[in-house]
C-alpha cells in the first residue's frame, strides 16, 4: 500500500502519525465521503465520535430526498426481486435510472409472480431516454422539470386535469397496471419530487397495486444510513461536538459548512469509487482512497493513504442493489494488507495516545 504526507511518499505509520496529529489539531472537523465497507465506516463514526466531528456521505442530498418524505408521509416501496418477478407495468422517472443493471434485467424480462404472471411487461419514461437499446414508451417532462412532470402525471391521474394529453395516456396505463413499479433517483428528482411521486404511489393504490423503487446512489448510502442508526440512533447527517451525536441534515451539510467556514479539516473515506469535492484540496485533509484509483495520488490531499478495495483487493459487508440488503463480498485473489477499518483504527489509537500523553 502506498501513502503520502504533502505531496511526498511516505510509510504507512508515518502517515498515519500524522493523520493523528492534524485532527488532534482541528477544532471542527468534517469526515465526509463514508463510501465503503460498512467496518469502515463504523470506524468513521467511531473517530468522529472521538474527535468531535460532523459526518456526511458522500450521497447525502439523495439520502435526504428520501429521507424527508419518508419522515412525514411515509412510502410504499418494493424491492428488485418483486419488480422483477411481479410488475406488469414499470414507469422509469428521469434519465439517471437508465444507467443501472435493473432496467436492463427488467427490459429482459417477464412476471412470473402474482396476478400479473404470464402477462407483456411495459416499459415505461417519463423524462428520460426517447429511444436506445431498450425498448420502451417515452413521455417528455414538463418544462419545469420532473418534479413538476410528477404533478402532472398524478392530477390526471386523480381527475384533476383531463383531456388526451400524452400525460393522460400515461395515466391510463399505470391505472390499468396489475402491478406497477415507479422507478426513480432521489438525488435527481429531489425532495419535492419524491413526496409527489409518493403520494401519485398513493393515489394510483386506490385503484390497483402500484409501488416505488429507488436505485441506490452508488456509494453505500443505503447501508451508511443503515449502520448510522444502529450507531448512533439518527440518520447519517451528525454532529459529535457536544459528545451526544446531534442529528441536523442542513446543519451537517458537508459542503455548506466548508462554504461558510465552518470546518478547519477532513477526513475524506472512497475507499470505494465516489466523485471527491472540490472543496477538499482547500482544507487541510487526509484521504484514504482505494488502491490504484485515480485519487491514490500525492496531490489529492494533505495526507493520502491506498487501502484495499472492498469486493476487490479486500472483503467487505456492502450494499447489494440487486437484494436490497447488506452482504458480505469476499476479496478476489490474495486480499491487501490494509483495510480502511484498520487505517482509522490505527488513527484512533494514535490519538487516544496523544490524549493520554497530553493529561
Amino acid at each position: 500500500m502506498a501513502a503520502w504526507v504533502k505531496g511526498g511518499a511516505a510509510d504507512v505509520s508515518a502517515a498515519v502519525e500524522a493523520a493523528a496529529t492534524l485532527l488532534a489539531a482541528a477544532k471542527t472537523p468534517i469526515v465526509t465521503g463514508l463510501s465503503a465497507d460498512t467496518s469502515a465506516v463504523r470506524a468513521a463514526y467511531h473517530l468522529a465520535g472521538l474527535i468531535g466531528a460532523s459526518v456526511d456521505p458522500v450521497g447525502g442530498d439523495g439520502l435526504y430526498a428520501e429521507l424527508g418524505p419518508l419522515s412525514q408521509f411515509g412510502n410504499l416501496n418494493t424491492t428488485p426481486a418483486e419488480a422483477i418477478g411481479r410488475a406488469d407495468a414499470v414507469l422509469i422517472v428521469g434519465l439517471r435510472p437508465w444507467d443501472r443493471p435493473i432496467v436492463q434485467e427488467i427490459a429482459a424480462s417477464a412476471p412470473v409472480r402474482g396476478r400479473a404472471a404470464g402477462s407483456e411487461r411495459t416499459l415505461l419514461s417519463l423524462g428520460g431516454p426517447g429511444d436506445g437499446a431498450t425498448r420502451h414508451v417515452s413521455y417528455p417532462a414538463a418544462a419545469g422539470g420532473l418534479a413538476v412532470s410528477v404533478a402532472h402525471l398524478r392530477a390526471y391521474v386523480k381527475g384533476n386535469l383531463a383531456g388526451e394529453a400524452a400525460y393522460a395516456d400515461l395515466g391510463r396505463r399505470l391505472t390499468t397496471a396489475q402491478y406497477g413499479v415507479v422507478l426513480y433517483d432521489a438525488a435527481e428528482l429531489g425532495d419535492l419530487g419524491v413526496e409527489m411521486l409518493q403520494g401519485l404511489v398513493r393515489d394510483l393504490n386506490d385503484l390497483t397495486r402500484f409501488f416505488a423503487l429507488s436505485v441506490s446512489d452508488g456509494f453505500q448510502g443505503r447501508a451508511v444510513t443503515q449502520l448510522a442508526s444502529w450507531t448512533t440512533g439518527q440518520p447519517p447527517r451528525v454532529g459529535f461536538g457536544r459528545d451526544l451525536p446531534e442529528h441536523d441534515p442542513w446543519r451537517f451539510d458537508s459542503a455548506r459548512q466548508v462554504a461558510a467556514g465552518e470546518a478547519d479539516a477532513a477526513l475524506w473515506l472512497a475507499s470505494l469509487p465516489a466523485p471527491r469535492p472540490d472543496w477538499l484540496a482547500g482544507l487541510p485533509s487526509i484521504a484514504i482512497v482505494g488502491e490504484g484509483s485515480p485519487d491514490a495520488t500525492g496531490d489529492v490531499a494533505e495526507i493520502v493513504i491506498s487501502v484495499g478495495v472492498p469486493g476487490e483487493t479486500a472483503g467487505g459487508a456492502l450494499w447489494n442493489e440487486r437484494r436490497a440488503a447488506i452482504t458480505y463480498s469476499p476479496p478476489v485473489g490474495q486480499p491487501a494488507d490494509l483495510t480502511a477499518a484498520g487505517v482509522l483504527a490505527a488513527i484512533q489509537n494514535r490519538l487516544t495516545q496523544k490524549k493520554g500523553a497530553s493529561c
